[in-house]
């Protein structure tokens, strides 16, 4: 059995008790049975066909019961959900008690400020637009449950990333409730308004059945939902098995694409790039020297100079990059990069000698922060230079080599967030100079 600290333990004790105080009063409340019933069983069946089959969550019918039943009754809809589903995970009766406190403490609440704020006859009258208020108010008060339960969860575990299903990740109390209520915040509200929805038609002459008809436009923007987020985990899947391929390929540089692709971010945002183009900017130096891998591993490695055939060969590797990639439409501009990256404001780069602004923009992005890594990280040909230097040397070459523009956001960025690179090569191999830089070119940038 997976060992859980006793804090953790104890927290779900606490939820869990608080749940049965909430549902004490329910023998009193005048709550149709076959209601609950049905947004109980409605609520168990949504709930194991988007956990299992899309991977996710879903509240608009519990969200619909906190509107539509007093708080005890609420509190009951999402049990049947969790005490009956399969769970995988050890300890099964810890974690099954956890799946089902955790929302019914969150619809409890919400009902209650729903209920408290005349949420009830709103609905039953469609006073609208008043309705919208007490169910903002409901859908926030969920949103803050759920923020201080899964904070009060994280803070309490030990040494397990923390999902739902497993929560026993330690964190800092900071870390651990910082931004969970606005991450929430707005998948919720939709959430919500589905729920509201579902409220009012089921009030209306129109009856239950058409309120279920509003799950089936939800149930398809979660499919899509969770079609977009597969999509994405496949294209980060794709780039990690390209740059570790690169990496053992070539060991001296192993990191070396993420912390491009980590300067080639802040370059980015220090220039006011949305976040779209951000992204693509950090796949471009994630990915900047994938065409390596076309290129023999000897020169890759060579401790020697290099001869001038040699250095035609490691030049096509941008080129190759571009075949490479050509093909992964979601990569955009960054394709560009890939092939652009060594050229040369003043025309001298490869692999085909543009010049200012013929270069794309996202390949003198990652330009500047591929010679930065270079510069900052011990390599076959070369060891670390200091940040300050790193950044002096791109400042020396900026107008010649380099776009002035992305080196000075570069070095604000650098002044504001500060840099820590690893060593990439092994400290015990040699350390012989490879080639000595041409006049006005920063150590390390021509590989």
């Amino acid at each position: 059995m997976e060992a859980v600290p006793a804090r953790a333990r104890a927290w779900v004790a606490c939820v869990a008790l608080s749940v049965v105080l909430c549902a004490l009063p329910f023998p009193g409340t005048r709550t149709p049975w076959w209601a609950l019933t049905l947004l109980a069983g409605l609520y168990a069946a949504c709930d194991h066909v988007v956990r299992r089959r899309l991977g996710g969550t879903f509240y608009p019918v519990l969200l619909a019961g906190a509107f539509l039943l007093p708080p005890p009754a609420a509190a009951l809809v999402p049990l049947p959900a969790a005490l009956f589903a399969r769970v995988e995970e050890r300890p099964v009766r810890l974690r099954r008690v956890w799946r089902a406190a955790r929302p019914s403490l969150a619809v409890w609440g919400a009902a209650r400020v729903h209920w408290s704020l005349g949420g009830r006859d709103a609905v039953v009258d469609c006073h609208f637009p008043y309705v919208l208020v007490p169910a903002g108010a409901a859908v926030l008060a969920f949103c803050l449950v759920l923020a201080v339960l899964d904070g009060g969860i994280l803070a309490a575990g030990a040494g397990v990333p923390p999902t739902p299903l497993r929560p026993w990740g330690r964190v800092s109390p900071r870390r651990a409730w910082g931004g969970l209520l606005l991450r929430s915040l707005a998948p919720v509200a939709v959430h919500g308004l589905a729920g509201l929805m579902m409220a009012v038609l089921w009030r209306s002459r129109y009856g239950p059945v058409a309120a279920l008809l509003v799950l089936l436009p939800m149930c398809v923007s979660c499919w899509v939902f969770a079609q977009y987020h597969r999509e994405r985990a496949a294209h980060q899947a794709t780039i990690r098995a390209l740059v570790q391929a690169v990496d053992i390929k070539d060991g001296y540089t192993r990191g070396h694409s993420e912390r491009v692709g980590q300067a080639s971010v802040l370059i980015a945002r220090e220039l006011g790039m949305d976040d779209a183009r951000v992204e693509v900017l950090r796949f471009a130096g994630i990915l900047h020297d994938v065409g390596k891998l076309g290129v023999p591993t000897r020169l890759l490695r060579k401790d020697g100079p290099l001869n001038p055939e040699e250095r035609r060969v490691i030049e096509l590797h941008p080129e190759y990059g571009h075949e490479m990639v050509r093909g992964i439409s979601f990569l955009g501009e960054a394709r560009a990069a890939i092939l652009h990256h060594h050229e040369r404001l003043d025309g001298s780069g490869y692999p085909y000698g543009l010049a200012g602004g013929q270069i794309p923009e996202c390949a003198r992005v990652v330009a500047v922060a591929d010679a930065f890594d270079a510069m900052t990280s011990t390599r076959s040909y070369s060891r670390a230079r200091p940040v300050e230097a790193a950044v002096t040397e791109l400042r020396r070459c900026a107008g010649t080599h380099f776009d002035p523009r992305m080196v000075t956001a570069l070095a604000d960025a650098l002044d504001r967030h500060g840099w820590h690179p690893a060593v990439t090569a092994d400290e015990t191999s040699p350390a012989v100079p490879a080639q000595q830089p041409a006049a006005g070119s920063p150590s390390g940038a021509g590989r």
